[in-house]
């Protein structure tokens, strides 16, 4: 199976989600103290979301392509408020303006000759913590908006959450008048207050920005609290899965050495299970036969591998005379 073939577990999901009835409503914007359990405020998604899952492309850490601009590395936590417990297994797509104000995918007055490229968009899944993180530059601003990132949480083929964050704004205007090679425009002229999405509040959706003298750019940080504990939100993918197969998370978890894979089926099926590295690379198959309905086991010995330590995602596909199936969950090597 290749990489196309593992995005379109996604796809399907993906599909879906360009159909479903937009972001949250009515949130409250209430002022609480900063660490508070508070849901992200709503946001449009603007005029340039594309579908992030209809290219395997998106599926990466790295955003960059060929934009030139000051590095930041974007991380988020994205928590569930039922219980202020981390999310896991959710996706998390994001996209941002270049160094010049300028969108991916668009030919527009505002983005001539854009049509077609496919830079600083992309998605990830959230790990055993609820974290998530992106490698991209710090984007520009253009009139009428003040510096600010896009993004959606996806937990289910019935529920996103789609917001946007922003930065302190001596912190953001120093990145700008101190790097004039990449940021011709200057300083940001707008404020909170000016800005139309922005004005009626933006305390949690203000990300922290510390410089990294490794990169030699910046690292951005954001809570984000969505709806639910952990993964509660069912589509119909789901529940059609649920009539087929429950694949558990795999444990311990993170991983140091060996882990196991749960995995109940409802009928006798042809099992695969791929491992995938979060660039969407397949590095190990790691089951591949004919199992009969009931409870199954699989142990994974990571060592043998000789994979380096970070976050893989292991794909299942289930194939019966009922049809094709496949479902996906993250896991962490120590």
């Amino acid at each position: 199976m290749n990489r196309k073939n593992f995005i379109k577990t996604i796809g399907i999901s993906g599909a879906l989600a360009g159909l479903s009835k937009g972001p949250l409503s009515n949130i409250s914007r209430t002022l609480t103290p900063p660490n508070a359990c508070v849901l992200i405020p709503s946001e449009t998604a603007g005029p340039f979301p594309l579908d992030l899952t209809a290219n395997t492309l998106f599926f990466r850490k790295d955003l960059k392509e060929d934009r030139t601009g000051v590095p930041l590395n974007v991380k988020m936590k994205i928590i569930g408020d039922a219980n202020c417990e981390p999310m896991t297994n959710v996706r998390v797509n994001i996209w941002h303006c270049d160094k010049d104000g300028l969108y991916s995918g668009y030919d527009t007055n505002q983005n001539a000759g854009q049509a077609g490229k496919t830079y600083l968009r992309g998605y990830q899944f959230t790990d055993a913590n609820g974290l998530v993180e992106f490698k991209t530059i710090f984007p520009g601003w253009y009139t009428g908006r003040i510096c600010h990132i896009h993004f959606q949480v996806y937990v289910s083929t019935s529920y996103s959450a789609v917001s946007q964050l922003t930065f302190d704004i001596p912190t953001k205007n120093s990145i700008y008048t101190s790097n004039t090679n990449f940021y011709k425009k200057g300083a940001d002229p707008l404020t909170y207050a000016t800005d139309n999405i922005f004005a009626d509040g933006y305390q949690y959706q203000l990300s922290s920005l510390t410089a990294n003298t490794a990169t030699g750019g910046y690292d951005a940080y954001l809570e984000v609290t969505i709806k639910g504990s952990g993964t509660t939100g069912l589509g119909y993918i789901e529940k059609m899965n649920q009539t087929q197969f429950a694949l558990e998370q795999n444990f311990p978890n993170p991983v140091q050495k060996t882990t196991m894979i749960p995995l109940e089926l409802k009928y006798n099926s042809q099992v695969l299970i791929d491992l995938y590295d979060t660039q969407g690379r397949k590095v190990a198959q790691l089951v591949n036969k004919k199992l009969n309905e009931g409870r199954h086991r699989f142990e994974v010995d990571l060592s043998t591998l000789a994979l380096p330590s970070q976050n893989y995602i292991y794909q299942l596909t289930v194939t019966n005379d009922n049809g094709v199936f496949k479902d996906h969950k993250m896991m962490t090597s120590l």
